[in-house]
This record gives C-alpha cells, structure tokens and sequence, in this order.
C-alpha cells in the first residue's frame, strides 16, 4: 500500500493536453538552450554511434535503473511518497500511447542537453559528470517536498553520465533514458489500473 495522494487542488488540475503541451514545450526550451550552448559556446556535442553493442548497453542500463529505483521505492519511505506524488501527477491524465511521448520527449532532449552538451561543455571529465547530475536532479525539483525524487534523479543522472564518458557514445544515455520511461511508465499504469491506485515501483526521468 502507499500514501494517499495529498487533496492539493494545483495538483489534481493537470488535464491531458496541458501535460501534452508542457512535454512538449519544455522539450523544446531545452533543445534550445542546447542549441545555443553549442552555438555560442564552441562545444562539441558528445556523438551518436548507432552501434548494436550501443543499444543493448543502453537497454540493459534502462532496465537497471528501472530495477533499482523498485528496490529504492520499497526501502525509502520519502521517496516513496514523493515518487507516488511525482508519477501519478504526470501519468494519471495520460493514454496508453502518450507514453512513447514521455519516454521519447524528456529521453531525446534531456540527454542532449545534459550529456551531450553540458558535459563536453564542462569538461568530460567528473567534477563535469557531478555537476552536470546536479543540474538534471535539479531540473526535477517540482517543490520543496520533492526533494527525494530530485535527489534520485541526481543519481540517476551520475548512471547515464558515467556510461556517456565511458563510451564516448550519447546514444547509450539516450536509449537508457527512453527505456527507463517506457518501462516505468508503462508499469505504474498497470499497477494503476489493477490496484485503483498507484503502487507503482519505478522511477521516470
């Protein structure tokens, strides 16, 4: 069982197409701003090598995080409730086939921002990797109350960084981040759906 959902009016006011649009827009303000960076900031964007050893490193890490954010639902009471709070806001409005926008959205235009840009951008290196996690956990700091879910997402960030600067090859952070969504979004349907509620065990980005 989890905790009942807080009875926030801001929170139960999201319809499907305001959620649509602010996929949508927010995934264009960070393909900008990467695209600026690039423009302006003579960084070389991390490359994608569409390799099969590529993708199935990316699959297999997707399912690793998905795996490992179960296990942190289960033994981490505040993330719990804060990833409960987080999904069920996100995925409760949403059809089955608007998944594949939430896994393809944020996993395309996240990662070439925080990967792809910002990473070569800061250095390639770890103070780089540290830096640029900080910034995608922060980027999932819906409030104050959400500080476990953003703290999740920091590590979660340090897992896709590490295998970009490992690989040299976006395409893996990328693929892992879709998956992940996919996967995550998919099972907290379910979940949904089977319980009237949302026991849901996973984490999305």
């Amino acid at each position: 069982m989890t905790d009942p959902l807080p009875n926030d009016p801001e929170f139960e006011s999201l319809t499907r197409p305001q959620l649509l649009v602010a996929m949508g827009v927010t995934a264009i303000l960070l393909l900008v701003v990467a695209k600026l960076w690039l423009q302006f900031g003579a960084v070389s964007i991390l490359g994608v090598k569409w390799t099969n050893s590529a993708l199935f490193l990316g699959l297999a890490q997707g399912l690793g995080i998905t795996a490992a954010s179960s296990l942190v639902y289960r033994l981490w009471p505040a993330y719990r409730k804060s990833a409960d709070m987080y999904l069920a806001l996100v995925l409760k409005p949403l059809l089955w086939p608007d998944l594949i926008w939430l896994a393809l959205l944020p996993g395309l235009s996240e990662e070439l921002l925080f990967r792809g840009v910002m990473l070569p951008a800061l250095g390639l290196d770890i103070p780089a990797l540290v830096v640029s996690s900080l910034c995608f956990g922060i980027l999932h700091l819906s409030g104050l109350e959400q500080w476990p879910y953003a703290i999740w997402a920091t590590a979660v960030g340090l897992v896709l960084g590490y295998s970009a600067l490992a690989t040299g090859n976006l395409l893996v952070p990328i693929v892992a981040h879709i998956v992940t969504n996919l996967v995550s979004s998919c099972l907290w349907k379910l979940d949904s759906g089977n319980n009237g509620g949302g026991s849901q065990r996973s984490f999305k980005t």
